[in-house]
């Protein structure tokens, strides 16, 4: 792609547009470095603030990554795959791990978690989805999920903390056959979920919580957990940064009335 002061967009932007098809064809591979600053601004015959413009533009688009001084680089893409219909797969996968930490433990990554419990006034929204009367409190399992060594997504649990009082849920610890099992133990198995995907710009915590750049984009999935009867026993909030993840659906067909 040929940039020309004669262009339509400003310098940078077309700057910006030639780097990203070099890297979308190959032409800039992963983990390649990209000519420097002085060399951008000789061949373009720019400033350095129009280069650092460009360079900026890929760099909230999660495109590259700068190590200084040695410049910036391609950033290399493994994105997680997020698969909502996985959570009422049989657990364990391991006894020692959860499904997370075993699932990519398998495909050679290194996944690990932190997570955090507490007990609180839900927010409005999730309070209404659990049915939660005012001044009822909520436990709340608050996880970051790590692969590499880089925050990849943030999963917080809510349930009624009448309901699970006393129970492993209230450890911060994983949970090895999921929470889903030890609701049903309680007496509360979840037998199906309504699932709701949001796609916005992050909120300060979840950008601090993920360690995010300016501009990267959030799906946020909302999974709330019903029993037979109808009661909503949990809300599970999976916050997805949009340059680290594939959301996976699948729908298999409905043989009675030719619908998915």
């Amino acid at each position: 792609m040929a940039v020309t002061r004669l262009g339509r967009n400003p310098m940078y932007q077309q700057i910006a547009d030639t780097l990203r098809a070099q890297i979308a064809d190959g032409t800039l591979a992963p983990d390649a470095k990209l000519p420097t600053e002085a060399e951008l601004r000789a061949e373009y015959g720019v400033s350095r603030e129009t280069v650092r413009r460009a360079l900026g533009l890929l760099l909230n688009e999660g495109l590259i990554v700068s190590a200084r001084p040695q410049g910036h680089f391609v950033r290399r893409r493994r994105p997680m795959v997020f698969r909502p219909q996985a959570e009422f797969r049989e657990r364990p996968y391991t006894p020692e791990m959860d499904a997370f930490m075993t699932e990519f433990s398998e495909e050679g990554r290194e996944p690990r978690q932190e997570i955090a419990v507490a007990i609180e006034e839900s927010p409005p929204d999730i309070a209404a989805r659990l049915h939660l009367k005012a001044g009822q409190l909520a436990a709340v399992r608050r996880r970051i999920r790590y692969l590499d060594g880089e925050p990849f997504n943030i999963n917080d649990s809510y349930f009624p903390l009448d309901l699970v009082r006393d129970s492993e849920i209230m450890r911060p610890e994983s949970i090895t056959r999921g929470a889903n099992a030890v609701l049903g133990e309680l007496g509360y198995q979840q037998l199906r979920a309504l699932d709701e995907l949001h796609v916005r710009m992050p909120t300060p915590e979840e950008a601090r919580r993920l360690d995010l750049g300016p501009g990267t984009p959030v799906a946020c999935h909302v999974a709330t957990g019903y029993t037979a009867a109808g009661q909503p026993v949990r809300v599970a909030v999976s916050v997805l940064p949009g340059d680290r993840h594939i959301v996976s659906y699948e729908r298999i067909r409905d043989d009675e009335n030719g619908e998915a």
